[in-house]
């Protein structure tokens, strides 16, 4: 039996997290947190406002005061414990800052900064995101710094053996921009300067360049006869228009390309460069929508990557319903409401590798409409099911959704966060090795798919012996690590692929003596801190291998807590220490509340999400007192 003091803490943490969830509902009902990462999407939205001379003086200093509140005397992290820095950090904000004229070159802060990057290699060590930006504000020119894929890319069909559409859609949406541009070998000088990067990059150069030929050779044996209309300048043309159509077509009601910012920024150049004066009406659209993803934070203004309001409100609904608030209140039922008015009614790109199947998905931003995903999905589902066996409105929206999140189980058996089968090895073969690697196509991930499998298990009633879960759990199960651990792809990254694969695998009915189970019980246990939490650096999702933290934070203790509660039908003294330093945890974070555990860009790009140390720390003692005891004592 757990410690009696453990289940009333644990009752009375809950029922205060409940209230505070509840009065920070919006009156539509959906959930406003923000969606925080490092300093790039500033420091790119102050070089914006440079080009195109807008800006309201409060969003301008607001931006620079956040991007500032980060600097470390002139060096940036991505996370707290980065224990170097992060060259592409400190070069896009140092340069944004000087561009936009909140600091002069000769500040000792851009002093510090200049070195550092110099000293880290220049401009060739750091991302490819950040070369692709100096490159379109004027400090490189196209072929100097990225090679060129060719435009021609365009005309091959998806279903090709080589096609743009074997990226994922996120991907294709940063790409088709960057090809318009480089092809047009289009810049846009700042007004104000840089007018180079050689204090930051010495006299080094831009970086050796590694053409594409392997790709171009392979386009052009798929295109061997062009019609003499279109061949030459005609392809090219023709190849063009394709590439604005492309990006055209995926723009948002709010203007915004795919409901990113970064895709965003990009398509404003590339249109730039096919023309668009930056008083054109789709350019106006895109500054606008992009100033709509502001959210005020210490030190300032922060630029969000995207909006997080579909993935924070289907998390809390859920959360609230775990943690016992009936279905039919007030909180509730708004929440549902607002779900419900988001629930895509389009098809998107995922539908040309899983034809025939109506859209019912949801995506993960407010004003997303065709970019649907998994983890949205199966959550939004987890919320509307109880509601949905008294409502046929809510039924109908329940079973378009639950037959779209089915649909798109993988060959493999796994679940991907958008698209199905998009996991060709071409790009792997074909294009350089860069950064970017891990975000090109889209193939089965163990955290989705635990996730997705622990919907079914436990909203859908499936168990072992069914297809579906044969299928998923023995994708999890050939693809655990031999320590016992899973990675994760969309968090940080052992501890959460762990909970995500043990939660789902416990969901069908695995259970201890399992030795997938096993394994991954012992893994949790034998890298549990001193003090009862747990904690994982970022750095684990660089090096591809588990990383202590080495301090406790609580949404990663959370995670561990919920997934040897899933697993034990009876608790043992680590979940006890385990629900005891979250508890502690919850009442006071401490230094590694900001850590992030959102993962995005391997090296690059991590998310604090702000709402998760409500989310998860309540979904864990909810499980926790369920299992463990209703009633302490």
């Amino acid at each position: 039996m757990c410690p009696a003091e453990h289940l009333q803490a644990a009752s009375e943490r809950m029922h205060q997290l409940v209230e505070e969830l509840t009065r920070q509902q919006q009156a539509d009902g959906r959930w406003i947190f923000c969606f925080e990462s490092g300093p790039m999407t500033d420091a790119y939205m102050l070089l914006l406002y440079e080009i195109f001379g807008t800006g309201k003086k409060e969003f301008r200093e607001g931006i620079a005061g956040r991007l500032l509140s980060l600097s470390d005397n002139g060096i940036w992290r991505l996370y707290p414990d980065e224990k170097k820095g992060s060259i592409s950090a400190t070069m896009e904000a140092s340069f944004a800052l000087v561009a936009a004229g909140f600091k002069d070159p000769s500040d000792p802060l851009i002093q510090n900064s200049q070195a550092f990057v110099r000293e880290q290699g220049g401009v060739a060590a750091t991302g490819s995101l950040t070369k692709v930006m100096l490159t379109l504000v004027g400090q490189f020119n196209w072929p100097d710094l990225e090679p060129q894929v060719p435009i021609k890319v365009f005309l091959l069909p998806w279903w090709f053996p080589i096609s743009f559409f074997d990226f994922v859609g996120f991907t294709r949406c940063h790409a088709a921009p960057i090809v318009l541009a480089s092809h047009r070998k289009f810049s846009r000088r700042l007004p104000r300067g840089p007018r180079n990067v050689t204090p930051w990059n010495g006299e080094a150069g831009g970086r050796d360049v590694t053409p594409f030929t392997g790709l171009e050779r392979k386009i052009d044996e798929l295109l061997p006869y062009p019609p003499p209309s279109i061949s030459g300048g005609g392809m090219d043309q023709l190849a063009e228009e394709r590439g604005i159509r492309f990006i055209l077509d995926r723009v948002e009601p709010d203007g915004t390309l795919y409901s990113y910012f970064s895709t965003t920024f990009l398509m404003i150049f590339s249109l730039m460069a096919v023309g668009y004066p930056r008083n054109h009406p789709v350019l106006q659209r895109a500054m606008s929508g992009l100033e709509g993803f502001l959210y005020p934070v210490k030190g300032g203004l922060h630029l969000q990557e995207t909006t997080s309001a579909v993935w924070d409100t289907a998390l809390i609904t859920y959360a609230l319903q775990e943690a016992g608030v009936p279905a039919d209140t007030a909180v509730i039922r708004k929440g549902c409401n607002y779900l419900l008015s988001r629930q895509h009614s389009r098809l998107g790109d995922w539908a040309l590798r899983n034809p025939g199947v109506p859209p019912g998905g949801w995506g993960f931003s407010d004003i997303n409409t065709i970019n649907p995903d998994l983890d949205d999905t199966t959550y939004s589902l987890r919320v509307l099911g109880p509601l949905s066996q008294v409502d046929g409105r809510v039924r109908q929206a329940w079973e378009r959704g639950a037959h779209w999140a089915l649909s798109m189980q993988n060959r493999d058996g796994g679940w991907s966060a958008f698209e199905k089968n998009t996991d060709k090895k071409w790009p792997l073969v074909l294009l350089p090795k860069t950064d970017a690697q891990t975000v090109w196509t889209d193939p089965s991930t163990h955290d989705l798919t635990g996730r997705t499998l622990e919907w079914i298990g436990n909203h859908l009633g499936w168990k072992r012996g069914h297809p579906v879960v044969e299928r998923a759990s023995r994708f999890l199960v050939t693809h655990q690590e031999p320590n016992g651990s899973w990675f994760g792809r969309w968090g940080i990254a052992y501890i959460y692929g762990t909970w995500a694969a043990l939660t789902g695998l416990a969901s069908v009915g695995f259970r201890r003596g399992d030795p997938a189970v096993d394994r991954g019980v012992r893994w949790l246990l034998n890298i549990q801190n001193k003090d009862g939490g747990w904690g994982e650096s970022c750095r684990s999702d660089v090096v591809r291998m588990y990383v202590s933290l080495g301090k406790s934070t609580e949404v990663q203790t959370a995670w561990a807590v919920d997934a040897l509660v899933a697993v034990h039908d009876s608790p043992i003294p680590e979940i006890d220490a385990g629900v005891k330093r979250l508890l502690e945890l919850s009442e006071s974070p401490g230094e590694m509340a900001d850590t992030p555990t959102g993962g995005g860009l391997s090296g690059q790009f991590y998310i604090h999400y702000h709402s998760y140390r409500y989310i998860w720390p309540l979904v864990a003692l909810s499980h926790y007192r369920r299992k463990y005891g209703e009633e302490p004592g």
